[in-house]
């Protein structure tokens, strides 16, 4: 099953401005459930909150994101894109109005919570405009460079949140996500076109309108592979930091620059994993490939840092960039398989066990790493992309070139 709508017509201007809508619209939600973490020193030192209390309310929006990710994609395959996004953002902005307007940290917590569960509306909507309006052999590409509004949207929180947090106040800092996501609440309003799809009809006819799980374990495996390569991902974007400093004995601010360069290495990986699967014409193959290079890594950084090479801070590097070089692989081929009446929910479905996985994975690693120390930890997180490689399915007729 795969769309079956014809993309090779479109104009290239409408595809381009459609990408940059959705890269916009991901990365305003990106913003504000990563935004609130960059609350925590102010929180912390000139609040008098524990540790504990500032990781609730920095957890909210990401706990928000993780419950309604699935019911945002089920209004999508109903109602469409444009309204999707429209009203998803438009309801964060107000969310986040409401948050940096507070005056208690209960308050506070809560609308950062709602906003969290609207923002993540652009989820399924923003990668379901990209998939509709580029054709398959560009597709890849395209969704290589939606990928990259994750980190984007880490990095603008990254550079306003802390500063405003630390001068005006958190009231303007947090004005900050709910400004972009008005912005990109009216932008998508304005501009975005919800890509073509068939009638109900004619989709019914076509067998699009069947349930993509039943009967089929093709999805059940993808997810169940990008769960498993969440590990190493998050393990690297974890610890990294604390490594390259307890470890290579590295300064906060060399080390801080490595993970700024590695998190711009990875998300050109991203851009070409998604080309190498549309020239390829297959995005499992690739998958698996990446898959098996991800376990390689692990077991080589462990094996390194045991050693106490010097080698293995350039590894890590390389790790950094191949552990997330799956994500657009599996998103645009649930969305390619599940087709545009249930790619929403399946796109929800794909998030939604990934933030499950990444939830866990710090407090089981720094447990294991106080432990048992590094090398043992990047070993184990080594088994789960090996184990991920066989479950990769082969690619369904029809789904790419």
């Amino acid at each position: 099953m795969s769309i079956q709508v014809r993309t090779d017509r479109i104009g290239t201007t409408r595809r381009w401005t459609m990408l940059a809508l959705g890269v916009f619209a991901q990365a305003a939600g990106a913003i504000f459930s990563n935004g609130p973490a960059f609350l925590i020193p102010t929180l912390h030192d000139e609040y008098g909150m524990s540790l504990a209390r500032t990781g609730l309310i920095a957890a909210a929006p990401t706990v928000g994101f993780l419950v309604s990710l699935i019911a945002w994609g089920a209004v999508v395959d109903r109602i469409g894109e444009r309204r999707v996004l429209a009203i998803g953002l438009g309801a964060a902005a107000v969310a986040g109005a409401a948050a940096a307007l507070s005056s208690s940290f209960v308050a506070l917590g809560a609308f950062l919570l709602l906003g969290g569960m609207a923002a993540s509306s652009a989820n399924a909507a923003s990668g379901r405009v990209v998939v509709g309006w580029f054709p398959p052999e560009r597709r890849g590409f395209a969704m290589g460079i939606r990928q990259m509004a994750l980190p984007l949207g880490v990095a603008v929180a990254a550079l306003t949140v802390p500063r405003l947090a630390a001068g005006p106040g958190i009231g303007w800092a947090l004005a900050v996500p709910a400004v972009v996501c008005a912005v990109a609440a009216l932008a998508c309003l304005l501009l975005v076109v919800d890509p073509p799809r068939p009638t109900r009809a004619a989709a019914s006819e076509q067998g699009l309108l069947d349930n993509p799980y039943r009967g089929r374990d093709v999805l059940w495996r993808i997810h169940a592979v990008s769960t498993a390569l969440v590990v190493p991902q998050y393990l690297v974007w974890t610890f990294a930091l604390v490594w390259l400093m307890t470890d290579r004995n590295w300064s906060a601010t060399a080390a801080g620059v490595l993970i700024t360069v590695t998190q711009l290495f990875g998300a050109l990986g991203r851009i070409g994993a998604g080309a190498w699967s549309d020239r390829v014409g297959s995005r499992m193959g690739p998958l698996r490939t990446v898959a098996l290079a991800a376990a390689a890594c692990m077991a080589a950084l462990a094996l390194t840092d045991w050693l106490d090479s010097p080698v293995s801070v350039l590894l890590l590097v390389v790790a950094s960039v191949v552990t997330v070089a799956d994500n657009g692989l599996a998103f645009t081929a649930v969305a390619e398989i599940a087709g545009p009446y249930w790619s929403g929910r399946a796109l929800g479905a794909q998030n939604t066990s990934q933030y499950l996985a990444a939830s866990v994975v710090p407090p089981l690693f720094g447990a294991l790493i106080a432990a048992a120390g590094f090398p043992v930890a990047f070993a184990v997180a080594a088994v789960f992309p090996l184990a991920a490689a066989p479950l990769v399915p082969d690619d369904p007729a029809g789904t790419v070139p």
